[in-house]
């Protein structure tokens, strides 16, 4: 049967199985959009195509599934790159499919023409432009395998509007092989009884569980060798609810903002045990200290991460789930119940904590807001952030009960990346909780996506810890850069302020006043400035039938704690609360 481009890319993405994409029309894409009118698959209209691609890697996270976003040529392509540079530096399955001016005028500096597959090519896992409408069915069915295959990750299409109008007898690729990509799945055999043998041996050890846990569907896998061999559990910002959180092996998240307890652990076991995790600087801190006493077992998918940054032992490449399989069985269980008690005793010596100050000039504590919120939802709500102090609050704080629940860019640390994430999650997940936990100036970066919100009868709360700064660039001038706040204050003229003309949250109003802003859009919103007030607004919030913006105002001057400030070792984890 003869089908034009467009209704090959229709087909395709029915075959593939998606039910939903994200983006926004333009004069290089309107035959794909008009075939999309009369097809099964939803459309959401965003309002910028960063949000598209956001929204689309957020239901990808939540899902498992391969999110996919649209843009036209030029600059509705370009838009997509954030988005496309988030997803590749945490491997999220994407398909981003742009339009591009005709084939006879490309380099000819034509309207709306930008070279995409260039801007593209460093921040998806592959890339392509389809110049012939006979290739076309084939790289689609190409790209959804490359997208979710191996290590999983962004795959961008840019079509010509002419492709897109060409006629062509259509036959759908049933079976895929693509050359020189052959990713390993099963791990060496020799390597995983190397890899027992020393997990037998240790007194110590501990498993380092990073965000390819998750993304390789292995958490049940990770859960029973685990408990096989009663050996603690740490995890870094992407791995949060790789191991539910109420698991007597879960000891907490670790790194540049982990617990003391994590990272003291990290560095005293005698056996590091790496799942689906790259030694990220985030975690480990100054790599001439990092762990100096342990061996190292590193299990991955991607060669390339492993000896990237940190010598190992023992490297085994494949597909974590079968790799823990056979490691369970080559196995005997095992108890390391002084090595626990020594790590729990370190949390208590340490533990996550903030202090409360109380009387009529007290202020909310952002900590609390994150606790409130874990104990009215029991951990089991989608929780998606920005990124900055809020981001490191949430991990500290919401400890998820399920994998796939906590959506944050952790490679590339992407402001304004919560918001439509979050939009993304909910469409996937329509029945439960979907919380964006943002700071004031994340949440500006993508917030016209509220009118997608309403258009498309998407309920997401988001939460904005609002200290009228961008948090964190304060926190690190205060501490490394004498006090000097230089264009990091939202609410002052070149963002410039001293600690001694700070703006009083209480009495100086924010620009925008985000109640309002809620009120344009026809949805909830309120401003919250009272410890009191905060359980009575999240339990409305979680109620409410709309979306809601609860703008809660915090102190400036909160920091995140413990903190290893960038450059040093874990061992040299700042934990004083003050």
């Amino acid at each position: 049967m003869e089908k034009t481009g467009a209704e090959i890319i229709v087909e395709c993405l029915e075959r593939e199985g998606v039910s939903i994409v994200f983006g926004i029309p333009g004069g290089c894409n309107l035959p794909f959009f008009d075939k999309l009118y009369d097809s099964k698959i939803r459309v959401i209209l965003t309002r910028h195509e960063q949000g598209a691609s956001h929204m689309a890697d957020g239901y990808a996270r939540s899902t498992g599934k391969v999110g996919v976003c649209i843009a036209t040529s030029g600059p509705g392509a370009t838009n997509l790159v954030t988005g496309l540079a988030t997803a590749h530096m945490d491997s999220i399955p994407m398909v981003a499919i742009t339009g591009q001016v005709r084939t006879d005028a490309i380099g000819s500096d034509a309207f709306q023409e930008a070279d995409a597959t260039g801007c593209t090519r460093p921040v998806t896992k592959h890339n392509y432009l389809v110049k012939d409408v006979k290739d076309l069915a084939a790289v689609i069915r190409e790209a959804f395998y490359i997208a979710k295959s191996g290590r999983p990750g962004p795959v961008h299409i840019d079509v010509p509007v002419d492709v897109q109008r060409a006629v062509t007898e259509f036959v759908y690729p049933e079976k895929i092989s693509v050359r020189s990509y052959s990713p390993t799945i099963k791990g060496h055999a020799m390597q995983i009884k190397k890899a027992a043998e020393y997990i037998k041996n240790s007194e110590r050890p501990l498993l380092y569980v990073g965000g390819g846990t998750i993304l390789s569907g292995a958490c049940e896998e990770l859960r029973a060798f685990a408990e096989k061999m009663n050996i603690p559990v740490v995890t870094t910002l992407m791995a949060n609810g790789a191991l539910p959180y109420d698991h007597p092996l879960y000891m907490g998240p670790l790194g540049m903002h982990g617990k003391y307890s994590t990272n003291t652990a990290m560095q005293k076991c005698d056996l590091m045990i790496s799942c689906g995790a790259r030694f990220d600087d985030r975690v480990t801190g100054k790599l001439s200290s990092f762990s100096p006493h342990s061996k190292k077992i590193h299990f991955d998918i991607d060669p390339a991460n492993i000896g990237k940054s940190v010598k190992v032992d023992v490297p085994v490449v494949g597909d974590l789930r079968s790799i823990l399989k056979e490691l369970i069985a080559e196995t005997p269980k095992k108890e390391h119940k002084d090595w626990i008690h020594q790590i729990q005793a370190w949390d208590k010596e340490h533990p996550l904590s903030y202090k409360n100050n109380g009387g009529k000039d007290a202020t909310i504590k952002p900590q609390y807001v994150i606790q409130e919120l874990h104990r009215l939802t029991k951990g089991e709500a989608i929780v998606s952030t920005g990124v900055g102090q809020h981001q490191m609050w949430a991990m500290q704080w919401y400890p998820c009960k399920e994998p796939r629940h906590f959506l944050t860019s952790g490679g590339l640390g992407t402001m304004g990346y919560g918001f439509p994430a979050a939009i993304g999650a909910k469409l996937a997940h329509p029945k439960k909780d979907v919380i964006c936990i943002d700071g004031d100036g994340c949440f500006q970066m993508t917030m016209t996506e509220l009118a997608t919100t309403v258009t498309e009868d998407v309920k997401v709360i988001v939460i904005i810890l609002n200290n009228y700064y961008l948090g964190m660039v304060r926190q690190w001038q205060e501490l490394f850069y004498k006090e000097r706040f230089s264009a990091s204050c939202l609410v002052a003229e070149g963002g410039k302020r001293t600690k001694e003309n700070e703006p009083d949250p209480k009495l100086i109003p924010y620009i925008p006043d985000f109640k309002k802003l809620a009120d344009a859009y026809g949805i909830l919103g309120m401003r919250i400035t009272k410890t009191e007030e905060v359980t009575p607004a999240l339990e409305k919030a979680l109620q409410s039938k709309t979306s809601v913006i609860l703008d809660i105002v915090i102190h400036p001057g909160d920091k995140v704690f413990p903190m290893v400030p960038a450059g040093a070792g874990l061992d040299e984890i700042i934990v004083d609360m003050a």
